[in-house]
């Protein structure tokens, strides 16, 4: 449970909002990027989780699809037809993505390298925004024939938004390790997400 101080009348949650501060930074990318002004970052739910071991090599951060090839409701497997399990904001919004960073591991990154992970998985989204990921061709449809190409796209992507002299509120948060940000505020805090389930539908 997250500890909370007094404002005014009400009761407001302590500590340095990660996910806030990433849902921020991704309006702005999504803003400013020609190439991701397709993202409706209201439609993509952002969490974190936490790492069991403390160690920079490992997985950064992961783009959920909550719909199938082509933005389908369902999929076939076999016999069965299976549907993703769905997921809504506090306002009723549906959301199409769920885009997920591991701490503390990903804030212990350098500041170029958590600025481009961001980037990659902002552009794993479909051109379509109908919650099916972007798909290349042939065998490796989501990084390309080359991940390395895909990485320094993403990469120049990143520099291309630093150039344009984004707010410092924005993403001056990303050049700070986990730690610091802790000792600053007290604790990390976030929305965590459960992985959603993919549910049979019917009988075969």
């Amino acid at each position: 449970m997250a500890t909370v101080e007094r404002r005014g009348n009400r009761l407001a949650p302590v500590g340095f909002d990660f996910t806030g501060a990433m849902r921020r930074l991704c309006l702005d990318l999504s803003s400013r990027l020609e190439e991701l002004q397709h993202v409706d970052v209201g439609r993509v739910a952002i969490g974190f989780s936490q790492t069991r071991k403390p160690v920079r090599h490992g997985l950064q951060a992961t783009l959920t699809p909550l719909r199938f090839s082509g933005g389908g409701l369902y999929t076939r497997r076999g016999r069965r037809r299976y549907t993703v399990q769905r997921l809504f904001d506090r306002e009723g919004r549906e959301m199409l993505y769920i885009l997920r960073f591991y701490l503390p591991r990903f804030l212990d990154q350098p500041f170029e390298e958590k600025l481009t992970t961001v980037v990659h998985e902002l552009w794993h989204i479909g051109p379509e925004f109908d919650g099916d990921l972007r798909r290349f061709p042939g065998r490796c449809f989501a990084h390309s024939a080359s991940e390395r190409q895909y990485d320094a796209f993403c990469q120049a992507l990143a520099d291309k938004w630093l150039r344009q002299s984004p707010p410092a509120e924005a993403v001056n948060f990303l050049r700070a390790r986990y730690a610091q940000l802790k000792a600053r505020h007290g604790t990390v805090r976030g929305d965590r997400i459960p992985a959603p389930k993919l549910l049979p539908i019917g009988e075969p």
